[in-house]
């Protein structure tokens, strides 16, 4: 090694100039035992190279030591100065450790430079103090049993670092000593008294101090703890020895409480045990309280207690079920007489069946027979019997007389009534026999009476009938109601049920189903209130002994499920262009049906059709008759209204007496009726004048249309034709002999009626003509029927029709018409044409409206009805209405 080190210093003197070399190394250091972490132990520097190459980061290092170790490393203190310092990783003992270390250390550059140096380092002896040995450095705890006797407690021991061989003694005290303890000075610890716990004295704190040869000295603490023993006897507290208490206790009556206390259990988990040590059979201890309670029944009449009323117990108290301390005490317990002895009966308990049938006043059982008092005197000998009692007993059975313990039936077995006990009717009935004298004393007799069930009632329903209640919307399967059918014999067989007769119609065989076990009635098919609103069925149980049979109501319950029908359904009326507002159209009126719904809940309503509201119903909700108005009047000249045919779809609801709530919950039903309006523009009316001498008639044309015209069906217009031609042809008759009879002049007026151009603006106004006549009949007026377009000539007066034959032209009259022209030949009365209504509104103009309504062309200029000289006769003939734009 040396020769190692020399090899380096001399290579390190050769290039000193010129290469890398630690400064101050190789050198000897020293450094004292037990030094602190970060000692300084050697500086050194590093003599960088030529080319001044840094040293590599973490360099210089030492790379090996001798011995191995981890006790020091290199510290950078600044720019090429280190130092060696300790770590504190391992102690530096003088006496137990290597006292010399080689440590290389070894240094590199950035070019690879190196250079490595050796750095002896010896440890340096330091006086210690001595030291204590294991856990006694850091403090003990000892523990000493109460009650234990003076001596040795413990040996303290510790050392001396210096001393290796341990052959320097060492001296140990006490600071701050007790006169309970002491410590010799080889450092044995030792009591100089006994300690009791219970005393108080159960914790002490000790401090020992050691001093070497030298005089340095080390302390550790102690604390000896007393541990507590039983050691201490049990004391009783209760001073009570005798205790007096009667006979008959009741078994758990606590008849004395024994207290006693333990001396160790100060401080301490210990507690009490207690027993009683003589043997008897009347009392218990409760081992946890100590209180004593009787055990068994407490009879001076019976057993030991007849001759010696007097117990004597032993109650033993323990700290510890096994090996603790313990103690005893004698008391005594004198149970005094009272009169406690009941009747008694050779059986308590008796079993008794009786028929459900049994008779009222039947003797069941007579108990003075099997009881008996063992008192000898009276009146203690001497019982009765209490009157009996149990769930249902106090109506069934009672004593006669009272007291005299005969049972006797006086209510009703009867096995089937619920009203009796429902377990097999088995009452349980008990009576008590008692001591006549106090204080009382009272024995249970049981008595159990058993009724025999017997077959006496039929198989029977709950109801005498059934009425169920359905809807006619309830679809099949469901629910209606459930009969039942019991008998109340015991025990009860299955019963099955079945529909004997009822519930069919002459569609449906079945309408309902029963469940054969159960008695479930459900709904095999839909049923209608309207078609039948009550099923009566029969309905059959049947048992194993009986049949039964019984009537169920099914009421079905109307629902609004039926449309409001109205007659006419569909109806064609025609009304003239120019009716007034608010007439009843051809005296139409609708007459509803509901089935299901009251007259007062239709509401009427337009669907599609009612184009500009021309019409409307009146009234329009609440009633199931409605007629049809004409509720805005046309205006075909003024462009409103484009067509002349009405297809209204009419609503019937039967929704009116509803609330807007109820409606969007409730079923609503709504029927239809079609109407067909044909609206009949102005007819063409073609007055002619006829001149009669003698006779003058007025005839007042007016363009109206009467609004009953067509209330009469086609099939009777056709049937009036055949009547019609038998009716011309009569007609035609006597008019050519009236007019053989009765020739006619025509007056020629002068005078026209209107001026020229007038023409124009006649189509509202009416045309009065006079003619001088005879009294036959005579056609003096020509018209257009608005239906079919056929012409027809009629009496303004009479009103009697002819059809015009459609071969024959009617000629215009003119001004220069020679008299006596052709008379217009006669027809009846009736026609197809339509009919003058009956009512005020449809009846002709009266004879005041006739001439208010006659215009300025049937007066003169003094306001009075013109003559036939006034007469225009270019006004025979008036401009016809424009054709219909459908026609």
């Amino acid at each position: 090694m040396q020769e190692a080190v020399l090899l380096l210093v001399l290579l390190g003197t050769m290039s000193e100039a010129e290469a890398l070399h630690l400064i101050h190394l190789p050198a000897t250091s020293n450094v004292a035992e037990n030094s602190p972490p970060e000692t300084s132990v050697h500086e050194f520097s590093v003599n960088l190279s030529a080319s001044l190459s840094p040293v590599i980061p973490g360099f210089p290092l030492i790379i090996n030591s001798s011995p191995l170790t981890k006790a020091f490393r290199v510290n950078w203190l600044s720019g090429t100065d280190f130092e060696v310092v300790t770590t504190g990783k391992e102690q530096l003992d003088f006496e137990t450790g290597p006292k010399i270390f080689d440590l290389q250390i070894y240094v590199q550059d950035d070019v690879g430079v190196t250079d490595l140096q050796v750095l002896t380092v010896q440890v340096t002896d330091v006086n210690e103090p001595p030291q204590f040995l294991g856990n006694l450095a850091k403090g003990l705890s000892l523990y000493i049993v109460e009650g234990a006797n003076p001596g040795f407690i413990y040996q303290v021991e510790a050392f001396d670092p210096e001393d290796t061989s341990r052959n320097t003694p060492l001296s140990y005290f006490l600071i701050s000593p007790t006169k309970s303890f002491i410590m010799s000075a080889n450092g044995t610890l030792s009591s100089t008294t006994e300690f009791d716990f219970e005393a108080g004295n159960n914790s002490y704190h000790l401090t020992v101090e050691v001093t070497d040869s030298q005089g340095l000295r080390a302390s550790t603490y102690l604390e000896v703890n007393i541990v507590n023993i039983n050691d201490e006897t049990p004391r009783f507290t209760s001073s009570t020895r005798v205790y007096v208490i009667p006979e008959e206790l009741s078994l758990g009556t606590i008849v004395a409480n024994i207290t006693a206390e333990d001396p160790d259990d100060k401080g301490s988990t210990s507690f009490l045990l207690y027993s009683i040590t003589t043997g008897n059979s009347y009392f218990r201890i409760n081992e946890l309280t100590g209180t004593i309670h009787v055990a068994h029944r407490l009879d001076r009449e019976a057993g030991e207690l007849r001759h010696n009323p007097t117990i004597s117990l032993e109650v033993l108290v323990k700290d510890r079920p096994f090996g603790g301390q313990e103690n005893r005490m004698q008391i005594t317990f004198m149970v005094e007489d009272i009169n406690d002895n009941s009747a008694t009966c050779i059986k308590f308990t008796f079993s008794i069946k009786v028929p459900e049938r049994a008779a009222k006043g039947t003797l069941l059982l007579d108990l003075n027979t099997v009881c008996f008092d063992n008192d000898s005197e009276a009146p203690n000998s001497q019982f009765n019997f209490t009157t009996p009692s149990g769930v249902g007993s106090s109506s069934r059975f009672s004593q006669d007389p009272a007291g005299s313990g005969k049972i006797v039936l006086i209510g009703d077995l009867d096995y089937e009534n619920s009203s009796n006990l429902a377990a097999g009717n088995k009452y349980a009935v008990t009576i008590q026999v008692q001591d006549v004298a106090p204080p009382y004393y009272k024995n249970n007799i049981y008595i159990y009476v058993l009724t025999s069930p017997e077959n006496e009632f039929p198989l029977v329903f709950d109801q005498p009938s059934y009425v169920f209640d359905l809807s006619e919307l309830s679809p099949a399967r469901t629910r209606v109601g459930q009969v039942r059918a019991t008998d109340k014999d015991f025990p009860q067989s299955s019963v099955v049920y079945a529909i004997s007769s009822g519930g069919a119609s002459l569609q449906r065989p079945n309408i309902f189903w029963i469940n054969p076990h159960t008695g479930e009635l459900q709904l095999v098919t839909k049923v209608d209130y309207e078609t039948t609103p009550i099923y009566i069925l029969r309905i059959q149980a049947t048992n194993s002994e009986n049949t039964s049979s019984v009537t169920v109501t099914v009421n079905i319950l109307e629902e609004n499920d039926e449309k409001p029908v109205c007659i006419p359904n569909s109806y064609f009326l025609a009304i003239p262009v120019d009716l007034k507002v608010g007439t009843n159209i051809q005296n139409f009126k609708l007459q509803c049906t509901d089935r299901d719904s009251s007259p007062r809940s239709f509401r009427y309503s337009f669907g599609p059709g009612n184009i500009n509201s021309h019409f409307t119903f009146s009234p329009n909700a609440g009633s199931n008759v409605t007629r049809l108005l004409l509720a805005t009047p046309f205006d075909y000249t003024g462009g409103l209204d484009k067509i002349w045919n009405y297809k209204l779809l009419v609503y019937i609801t039967d929704d009116n007496l509803l609330s807007s709530r109820k409606k969007a919950e409730a079923l609503v039903e709504t029927g239809t009726v079609t109407l067909i309006i044909s609206v009949i523009p102005y007819p063409t009316t073609i007055v002619t004048t006829t001149t009669r001498p003698k006779i003058i008639y007025q005839t007042l044309q007016k363009n109206v249309y009467s609004p009953s015209a067509w209330y009469v069906p086609f099939v009777i217009t056709l049937g009036s034709i055949l009547l019609l031609g038998l009716l011309v042809s009569l007609v035609v008759l006597l008019a050519k002999a009236v007019h053989r009879h009765c020739p006619c002049k025509t007056v020629k007026h002068k005078k026209p009626l209107v001026k020229k151009g007038e023409m124009k603006n006649t189509r509202r106004e009416v045309v009065v003509e006079t003619i001088q006549m005879s009294v036959s009949t005579a056609f003096d007026g020509e018209a257009v029927d608005p239906v079919t377009g056929a012409k027809y000539e009629f009496n303004s007066k009479t009103g009697a029709r002819k059809w015009k034959d459609p071969l024959t032209q009617i000629p215009e009259w003119k001004a220069s018409r020679p008299q006596g022209a052709a008379q217009s030949r006669a027809v009846s009365a009736e026609g197809t044409g339509p009919p003058r209504s009956t009512t005020k509104e449809g009846d002709g103009l009266s004879g005041k409206a006739q001439a208010e309504d006659a215009g300025p062309a049937a007066r003169n200029q003094h306001g009075k009805p013109g003559t036939p000289k006034d007469r225009n006769p270019a006004l025979t003939h008036r401009s016809s209405p424009k054709p219909h734009p459908g026609k």
